[in-house]
């Protein structure tokens, strides 16, 4: 990918600085990582045989000025951006379809500075940073640039909304070029159809339909729409999720739609479609989510609400759908790789396999997890989720599997999380999963800090409102610690991960000492991972606090029989434990063994 030059114009001296209005187009090849692994020679043979006989005449052809070049990008300036998109298309358009070297090119029309044959400024920023948005074969432009080009050439753009672009501060307007076709008679480049389908962004992607309104009360319009508007905000803050903007997929209102033919319009794998029932002071919505490329359902449901206050219940039905189909589409997503063979997974595929393998709670499985979150982290060096998922295996096995030190999650796993967040500071998994790390160095008020700050990205997610409820548990605020992973639960039931909420709820009654209310979701708990030792000691403490000393008494000598080697670390304050709270669970152990310091 060209560097970006972030260089500021404060020290240029004004006599030197030569400005100028110009349509920039900035270009890389898609996986140029993995090809050079896999074929260094060939690929580097490849490219210099496509630039020599397509990319550099075409360029020529509509009077582009190549500024700059690397190993896998270019940096064009034109004067027109009918002139660079003509180019984009037809660059596009020519390409080899029996060739693994795709491209994707951005393109923005701005101010520049040049200097010395080169040139800087926002202009060569956002149209690099709109580089990066488009999906391989693809291309992204600037609202600035669509409404030059728009009834001047024969392409079709969709609208994917304001976009935030790293170390841009305002948010950009993008569009997708539909069709990059610009000839009466274009030769159909692989992953686009003739028709003018779109390619598959490279991560899950999902465009939510106008809910029909089954009142038969055009008024009750306002409502549906509002409440499709709601849904594309809440899933728009998953940062691993592709949202189609509300502006394209209201074209298809009133509409009797084919979910396949939708998918491939507006190129989603995904489409969520419901509808609104309205009655007196009552209110059904129901909504399903379909696979767009096999037509199969993947989640569906319904809510019936009172309708008191109609922006309220918008906002609860939003979440509740974006909180549910978040797992849905990471459970779908992880089948979906569970299908691929192993070398041909892209980094988001690889990631998800390693998921798979992470929640299965072995030994054995979670080094499988560490395998595919290497791989990951291989096949694209600068993808967060491989370097959290990472850093959560190998915490899990420092943690469950190896017997290794608990400090030693202050390495390797607490780095590979602050390197997630450093890649992509908005990423909210991220930020997640360090304030994890934190609260395991004893950092409470810190980990809660970075905990609020993921929940701030993404409220709906249950995976984080259960980390920082995990991190307020133990950070000494039990009641909102409550509040919080309970709505993890509510939001997804059957997570595989429902295990270890539970066990911070019942950590949370402890502080709170609720020792009943512990007691019972210990005994869930064990349901849920009868393989977790820990929790058959903590029980009996606390049905010792509760006086039930003989009860007590005989489920500790069964956890002593069953899971022996845990006896000797009761006395051990886990990191992530205040001395306070660890010893009310010492005190309840000490009512009923000698074996306790």
């Amino acid at each position: 990918m060209i560097a970006v030059a972030e260089r500021g114009r404060a020290g240029l001296p004004d006599a030197r600085v030569e400005r100028r209005l110009a349509a920039i187009l900035a270009a890389d090849v898609a996986g140029y990582s993995r090809l050079i692994g896999e074929d260094e020679e060939g690929t580097l043979a490849a490219l210099r045989r496509m630039r020599r006989e397509l990319i550099d005449p075409k360029i020529a052809e509509h009077r582009g000025r190549i500024v700059k070049t690397t190993g896998d990008g270019l940096l064009v300036e034109f004067q027109s951006v009918v002139d660079a998109l003509r180019c984009a298309a037809a660059w596009q358009g020519a390409m080899p379809t029996d060739r693994d070297i795709t491209w994707r090119i951005g393109i923005h029309q701005g101010d520049i500075v040049v200097e010395d044959d080169d040139i800087f400024g926002d202009g060569v920023n956002v149209a690099a940073r709109l580089e990066g948005l488009a999906e391989p074969g693809g291309i992204c432009v600037s609202a600035r640039v669509q409404e030059d080009a728009a009834g001047r050439l024969d392409l079709a753009f969709v609208d994917i909304g304001e976009q935030n672009l790293k170390n841009i501060a305002r948010p950009i307007r993008v569009y997708r070029v539909a069709s990059p076709h610009p000839n009466p008679s274009p030769q159909p480049r692989e992953g686009v159809a003739a028709s003018g389908a779109l390619t598959l962004p490279d991560k899950p992607s999902i465009a939510v339909l106008p809910f029909q309104n089954m009142s038969g009360d055009p008024e009750q319009e306002y409502f549906a729409d509002g409440m499709v508007e709601e849904i594309i905000t809440a899933l728009s803050r998953i940062r691993w999720l592709f949202v189609i903007a509300r502006n394209s997929s209201f074209t298809y209102k009133g509409q009797h739609v084919d979910i396949k033919q939708v998918g491939r319009e507006l190129g989603v794998r995904y489409v969520l479609e419901g509808s609104v029932r309205k009655g007196g002071n009552r209110v059904r919505i129901t909504a399903q989510l379909i696979d767009a490329i096999s037509g199969s359902h993947v989640w569906a449901d319904r809510y019936d609400r009172d309708i008191n206050d109609v922006f309220a219940v918008q906002d609860e039905i939003a979440a509740s759908v974006a909180g549910i189909i978040e797992p849905a589409l990471a459970a779908a997503e992880q089948q979906r790789a569970l299908r691929k063979a192993p070398e041909r997974l892209d980094a988001w595929e690889a990631y998800q396999r390693g998921l798979w393998h992470f929640y299965k709670y072995t030994a054995e499985e979670n080094q499988t997890a560490l395998a595919f979150f290497r791989q990951a982290i291989a096949l694209d060096p600068n993808f967060a989720p491989g370097h959290y998922g990472y850093g959560l295996a190998l915490q899990w096995d420092i943690w469950f599997f190896s017997g290794r030190p608990l400090s030693d999650t202050q390495g390797t796993p607490r780095n590979e999380a602050r390197l997630a967040v450093a890649l992509d500071e908005r990423d909210a998994m991220a930020r997640a999963v360090l304030a994890h790390m934190m609260l395991w160095g004893g950092e409470w008020d810190a980990a809660i800090a970075e905990a609020r700050i993921a929940f701030e990205l993404n409220p709906n997610s249950a995976f984080i409102a259960g980390m920082l409820g995990c991190v307020l548990c133990f950070g000494g605020h039990p009641e909102e610690a409550l509040d919080r992973l309970r709505q993890a639960i509510r939001a997804s039931p059957h997570d595989p991960l429902r295990w270890l909420w539970t066990m911070w709820v019942a950590a949370t009654h402890w502080h709170l000492h609720d020792f009943a209310a512990a007691l019972e979701n210990h005994r869930e708990q064990i349901r849920q991972r009868p393989g977790y030792g820990l929790i058959y000691f903590m029980s009996a403490a606390a049905l010792a606090h509760l006086g039930r000393i003989d009860e007590a008494q005989a489920a500790f000598t069964n956890a002593a029989a069953k899971f022996p080697e845990e006896v000797p670390r009761l006395s051990i304050r886990p990191p992530w434990a205040r001395p306070q709270d660890w010893e009310l669970r010492l005190a309840g152990l000490r009512l009923i063994t000698d074996e306790i310091e």
